[in-house]
């Protein structure tokens, strides 16, 4: 992971990504069940900046952070 976890901007737009694939294609990270990232965690997350997402995605949710996430995206 990289320094952006800290930039404000970076978490608004992490509040805002929607899944571009898959399962629960359109919905919100913040949206997408714990489950799915422990998956993740599990088989690798993908490459580049939406891997970095998803990765950062389970940490904050592992640690029961998401209403953070909900609050920035509220903005």
């Amino acid at each position: 992971m990289n320094s952006n976890i800290t930039d404000r901007a970076y978490l608004l737009k992490l509040s805002k990504t929607k899944m571009p694939f898959g399962k629960y294609k359109d919905r919100l990270l913040v949206d997408i069940p714990e489950a799915y990232y422990v998956w993740f965690s599990q088989k690798g997350f993908p490459k580049g900046q939406l891997g970095e997402m998803l990765q950062l995605m389970y940490e904050i949710k592992l640690n029961g952070l998401e209403s953070l996430i909900r609050e920035i995206n509220r903005m």
